[in-house]
């Protein structure tokens, strides 16, 4: 009763400064806040208490029954809060779902029918939990790795391209014009642009400005859940990048290098040891101004 007593001085604007700042620490607040701005626009009739009587009176010849006034406060209250249960229920199961993990970090969570996926740094998944079981389909920016239960389709959107399975366990790779996919048990059915693969357990492929790259896996999961970046013929811009990603540092290159392509690992738990790797490969000396910034430039 107390916390509907709160809610509704709430609605009124009666709440003191001191009430406010103490309702604002409730968990639902920001749910009520939405509920708010939705009663807002809906227009609802005015409780007309002398035409209920009427009514009572016409249609039953006893004694007239009195409804108290705290009674039509209660109708308002109860209405109020169904009204909620229902706009949380349409914002948890309707609205879309966001996973992200920044850089430097990873994301591990589960989706609606229990498969796992972690999300690499930098990385970002959407997805609606309603009617997940029919439509398992969802939006990835960045990279992630599933491990997909066993059901209806399963689909990974990516401005790129699209993965498509049934369950399995493989890795996603969308980063600017480059597309990577890895199978690591089961059958995955990549489709990009007019191309369409399917890939078994060992198998990769890669995509980088529409040129085709079949690739070969020894590893039964990503080196990135192991703190090793793998590399199968980058370029130098994407391997700074993820080295920034994973590393939540800035770099800069104050030097010509080659074109090289590199295929090979750096380690995630050692910025000297990766930053040496790539000085070693691409003729550069690498400078650290501070903990977060490093130049490269010639030797």
């Amino acid at each position: 009763m107390e916390k509907n007593y709160i809610l509704t001085k709430w609605l009124n604007d009666e709440l003191t400064e001191a009430e406010l700042a103490e309702f604002k620490t409730d968990p639902d607040f920001y749910n009520y806040e939405k509920i708010k701005n939705y009663s807002a626009q809906l227009k609802v009739a005015d409780f007309d208490e002398a035409k209920v009587l009427e009514n009572i009176l016409a249609h039953k010849k006893t004694t007239p029954k009195v409804i108290p006034l705290y009674k039509n406060w209660m109708f308002r209250v109860a209405a109020i809060l169904v009204l909620a249960l229902g706009i949380t229920f349409t914002l948890r199961n309707f609205s879309e779902e966001t996973q992200f993990a920044s850089n430097g970090a990873r994301t591990t969570f589960s989706l609606p029918d229990n498969s796992q996926v972690v999300l690499n740094s930098g990385s970002e998944i959407e997805y609606k939990k309603w009617n997940w079981d029919n439509h398992r389909n969802l939006e990835l920016n960045g990279e992630a790795y599933f491990r997909v239960a066993k059901g209806k389709k399963f689909e990974v959107k990516t401005n790129l391209g699209k993965v498509t399975v049934l369950g399995t366990q493989f890795n996603v790779k969308a980063r600017k014009n480059r597309f990577d996919i890895t199978c690591f048990e089961g059958r995955v059915k990549v489709n990009y642009k007019d191309k369409e693969i399917i890939l078994t357990p060992g198998k990769s492929v890669a995509f980088e400005n529409g040129k085709q790259l079949n690739l070969l896996v020894d590893t039964q999961k990503p080196e990135w859940l192991e703190n090793k970046i793998a590399f199968n013929k980058e370029n130098l811009s994407n391997i700074l990048d993820e080295i920034q990603r994973q590393y939540n540092v800035t770099i800069e290159v104050k030097a010509g290098y080659s074109n090289e392509l590199f295929t090979g690992k750096m380690p995630l738990d050692n910025l000297d040891v990766a930053l040496q790797i790539i000085a070693t490969t691409y003729h550069l000396k690498p400078n650290k101004i501070s903990p977060n910034k490093i130049i490269f430039e010639g030797k």
